[in-house]
């Protein structure tokens, strides 16, 4: 029986900035097509228009443009629209981009035409959405007579600390851990606790690095996303690597060297959670420090890294990736595709011709290669902004990049 899928390189694209302005643009297509040929027409008959600098393909790869969405409907052989693209650029930057959608006049063979609509403030639209919340919520306050006891802050903690621990199968929990599509697992019932008066009332208990009970395996398996929270020392990173192998573990967020999470002021809680890594990432630091203390000590334990490696990187693939997988049995020997937003697939191509492929193939969100991935293929999904690829093993300079997903699999699964 061959191996599972696993990722080698489950780290996705960078995190996008926080968007300034949201460009809105009118679209009309004298003809039919689809939404992944109005967004190839958005990046090709731009591009070289405003520069490298305004380029939108490398705009988006680093974050300063977001995804480019088009709401559209079909009626009589022709195409009515509205594009949306969110911009992280300054007013200037985001108006030359906007003004130079209106150039497009085709979309493939179909005559076409473009006008901008407006260019939303994003920040002032939430501020105003702030301000007219706040108002509504201090009036309330001031209605029910507790404001002048009692502080803002007093006021939405007291709503946030309601509730209280609860058991699951035994194990002690916040309130909502089953009706979350989110789950964080912590070691200990005081950790709970105190997650609890953080206003976190999605946690659980694992009861140390005992015997760890199915049904918190078969909660965490069907959870969307599952947080493994961890004291900072020896102890929380053993309970990583048991828990590693039993269940679903997406991210590890840990506690300040030393420290424990039931003894967490609120602040650090709030910031060590926001700072949770990839369960993979986590895992291959871990690997990393141990072997830094090992040679520190004068004592290299290469079993030891191995079996790390063994458990951590053999992750089962998600159920999207799983469809890529299914396309390398339709492919030859060394020969590669793309698979498009829309689900549909191109012809295949071969190693020398994969770069200009590539850069053609507008909508791709992956390239699924029968072969090995090497450095170079990770760089020309990059280029193309194509956010993940497949392949069989690790090739030439292979080696982990953070704006794209690799997946790699023995075919003989």
């Amino acid at each position: 029986m061959g191996k599972k899928p696993h990722n080698r390189g489950g780290h996705g694209p960078k995190q996008s900035k926080a968007m300034k302005y949201q460009i809105r643009a009118d679209i009309k297509v004298n003809g039919t097509v689809q939404r992944k040929d109005i967004i190839g027409a958005i990046m090709g008959q731009t591009e070289g228009l405003l520069g490298d600098e305004l380029e939108l393909r490398k705009l988006q790869r680093t974050a300063r443009i977001g995804h480019v969405d088009v709401e559209m409907e079909s009626k009589g052989g022709k195409v009515h629209g509205m594009i949306i693209i969110p911009s992280s650029l300054d007013n200037v930057e985001t108006a030359i981009i906007a003004s130079s959608l209106e150039t497009i006049d085709r979309i493939g063979p179909c005559t076409a035409k473009i006008s901008v609509v407006e260019i939303l403030d994003i920040r002032a639209t939430k501020r105003t959405t702030v301000v007219d919340r706040a108002k509504e919520l201090l009036l309330k306050m001031v209605n029910s007579g507790e404001a002048a006891s009692k502080t803002v802050i007093e006021e939405v903690r007291s709503v946030l600390t309601v509730g209280t621990a609860t058991s699951y199968h035994g194990l002690t929990c916040g309130p909502n851990i089953e009706s979350s599509s989110s789950l964080i697992v912590v070691e200990g019932r005081n950790d709970v606790r105190n997650l609890l008066n953080c206003g976190v009332k999605n946690s659980i208990s694992a009861d140390g690095a005992g015997e760890i009970k199915q049904e918190l395996i078969d909660l965490a398996n069907g959870k969307e996303t599952v947080i493994l929270a961890i004291d900072g020392d020896r102890g929380g990173e053993m309970l990583f690597s048991q828990l590693m192998e039993m269940m679903k573990v997406d991210y590890v967020a840990q506690a300040p060297v030393g420290q424990e999470w039931e003894l967490l002021p609120q602040k650090t809680v709030t910031k060590c959670l926001s700072m949770k890594v990839e369960a993979t990432k986590f895992s291959h630091q871990l690997i990393k420090k141990q072997k830094d203390d090992d040679k520190k000590a004068g004592v290299e334990d290469k079993n030891w890294a191995e079996d790390m490696e063994e458990t951590f990187v053999q992750k089962e693939a998600p159920a999207e990736v799983h469809e890529f997988f299914d396309h390398l049995d339709d492919l030859e020997p060394k020969k590669a595709l793309f698979v498009m937003v829309d689900g549909t697939v191109s012809e295949p191509v071969g190693p020398s011709k994969l770069a200009k492929a590539a850069e053609e193939a507008d909508g791709a969100i992956a390239i699924v290669f029968n072969g090995p991935v090497s450095e170079r293929t990770l760089e020309i999904a990059s280029t193309a902004a194509i956010e993940t690829v497949v392949g069989t093993k690790a090739g030439k300079g292979y080696q982990e990049r953070d704006d794209v997903k690799s997946w790699l699999v023995d075919t003989h699964r």
